[in-house]
């Protein structure tokens, strides 16, 4: 068996296996180490769009705090003008009573108008009497029945 072992043909076969176990262990490891290669370059652009991102999402955290206190003002102004509102209707309401009570004043001073308006034909009528009379006073006291 010794002389088996050392013989030419055996170390020329057991070099060539090692060699080709060599090669496929080589290819295999080959073939990994470019999928390696990919999985990194993938990697790498993950890591580029996870950098975009987060500074998307701080551009947006900013633009949300920016939006919070706008609403917090607008809520502000918003409370004020129901204030204002508040008190807008409370002048209307006001504004109407006013509004009423003259409705009812109308009324009488209607009344007045129309008797002052009475008490100025008579007195038209009278002035009219009188200047006839200074004007004409013979003809006033001997041309009527009942010059008063």
């Amino acid at each position: 068996m010794y002389r088996r072992v050392n013989s030419g043909r055996f170390i020329g076969l057991t070099t060539f296996l090692i060699v080709v176990v060599m090669a496929v262990f080589t290819w295999v490891m080959y073939g990994m180490a470019q999928r390696v290669f990919t999985m990194t370059d993938i990697i790498q652009e993950l890591n580029e769009s996870i950098k975009t991102m987060v500074g998307t999402q701080v551009s947006m955290a900013k633009d949300m705090h920016d939006m919070s206190t706008s609403m917090g003002t607008m809520n502000v102004n918003i409370a004020n003008m129901n204030k204002s509102i508040g008190s807008m209707t409370t002048n209307v309401e006001t504004m109407n009573q006013s509004i009423g009570t003259m409705n009812k004043t109308m009324v009488g001073l209607s009344g007045a108008v129309g008797n002052m308006a009475g008490n100025m034909n008579r007195m038209t009528y009278d002035i009219g009497k009188a200047t006839y009379a200074l004007s004409n006073p013979m003809s006033y006291m001997w041309g009527n029945a009942f010059p008063f």
